[in-house]
């Protein structure tokens, strides 16, 4: 399977979707690294639209009222826990400032998201053998 021949990527905030549990929603979440140092705070979730598959999380960090932030993709795949404050994922916040920038107009470019999944080493969903992270891993 290619990329090309998968659903497009939504944001579910743009689409008006939510998550089926409410409990289950990690938006507005902190988004904690290796060492439980602060990255950012969970603004969306990016769904694979027909499956509503979750893929990523796009992560908010800096900026004030929404002016000046820098937003992140982080496939779901980096999450080795999630708690009721926060999304727990197995990179540091200076790899993740390092890594792609959120970009609207990229979120459905094969060789964008390619990138992102190769910054945070992992294997994108569209590849032979992918295998979708058991969720929840709540602690």
């Amino acid at each position: 399977m290619h990329m090309e021949e998968t659903a497009s990527l939504r944001e579910i905030g743009a689409e008006g979707l939510t998550v089926s549990d409410p409990a289950e929603d990690v938006r507005g979440r902190k988004v904690l690294d290796t060492a439980d140092e602060h990255i950012g705070d969970v603004d969306d979730l990016l769904v694979e639209h027909g499956k509503h598959i979750v893929r990523f999380l796009r992560v908010a960090t800096g900026g004030f009222l929404g002016l000046g932030e820098t937003k992140f993709l982080i496939p779901v795949d980096a999450i080795t826990s999630i708690d009721d404050e926060a999304v727990h994922v197995n990179q540091t916040r200076e790899h993740v400032a390092s890594g792609p920038r959120y970009d609207p107009d990229l979120i459905n470019k094969p060789h964008h998201l390619a990138n992102v999944y190769e910054h945070y080493g992992s294997v994108p969903f569209w590849a032979e053998g992918y295998t979708y992270p058991a969720f929840p891993y709540y602690r």
